[in-house]
């Protein structure tokens, strides 16, 4: 049976004990908490916790590049994951953080990944508060993905499918910008906030719903998918995978790529 890319909180439960299950917590938050020290406060039991620093690289565009494959390997095996393992990512965001590491864990060639649907508030069970030992996994990472990800170029360059900014409507507006030097988005993107893709209950929408919203998006064929950093824009990728659309890819700079260079910005609701 294919595993992934969603597991629920039952599926979990059921199989948390399974020799070849890692659960990672990867809780972060772009500003006013700190996902480790939430992670002491009470996570799954036998979660191990991963930093998105620690799965960052320190080349690239954007405040969140991606990592070389000897650093994602070493934070891998860190997180005691061997090649066959069944990897559950969770946060309690939507998916638009523990995304980013199941992106990750595919573009480096893993094909055990899954993220669990509705993260730490489904789980429902007790919390453990004190971080698990767990042995140095044998995670080897493969050359990445090319096909998965686009530079600034390939944006510019970008024909035949459309570009989707993942970010709130009023930072698509340019209404407001927290972080980046500029305000508005990429000409000619389309606006689809990540949150979009999530029901009231933190799980994701229905495969059949998903569909809906890319085919009004005419990403059925593809698109390329961009936030602020590439973090949250990569729960766009696992909606469309759940949604059983291929060929979405991450703009890997986001916003702070575009934004930190001189090239053209768009304000309002209009791509």
């Amino acid at each position: 049976m294919a595993f992934g890319p969603l597991v629920d909180a039952d599926w979990l439960r059921e199989h948390i004990a399974d020799p070849d299950v890692r659960v990672i917590d990867f809780r972060w938050y772009l500003q006013g908490r700190n996902g480790r020290d939430e992670y002491m406060r009470g996570h799954i039991p036998g979660a191990v916790f991963v930093e998105l620093e620690d799965v960052t690289g320190r080349e690239g565009g954007g405040r969140h590049p991606l990592p070389t494959a000897q650093q994602f390997e070493r934070a891998m095996r860190t997180a005691g994951v061997d090649g066959s393992t069944r990897v559950v990512v969770y946060d309690d965001a939507g998916a638009s953080v523990a995304a980013r590491l199941w992106f990750l864990l595919g573009y480096f060639g893993h094909r055990e990944q899954a993220v669990l649907d509705g993260g730490i508030r489904a789980w429902g069970g007790p919390l453990q508060t004190d971080a698990p030992e767990v042995p140095t996994g044998n995670f080897a990472a493969a050359d990445p993905d090319p096909r998965r990800v686009l530079d600034f170029e390939g944006v510019r360059n970008l024909r035949g499918v459309p570009l989707v900014d993942a970010r709130a409507g009023e930072r698509y507006r340019g209404e407001r910008e927290p972080i980046d030097p500029k305000a508005g988005h990429i000409p000619g993107a389309l606006s689809a906030p990540f949150t979009e893709n999530v029901g009231p209950d933190g799980r994701l929408k229905a495969a059949e719903e998903l569909r809906r919203q890319y085919e009004r998006l005419g990403a059925q064929g593809g698109a390329v998918f961009y936030c602020g950093s590439g973090v949250n824009a990569s729960q766009h990728l696992l909606a469309m995978a759940v949604a059983g659309y291929t060929n979405a890819r991450l703009y890997a700079g986001s916003w702070s790529d575009w934004s930190n260079r001189d090239l053209p910005v768009a304000t309002g609701d209009s791509p």
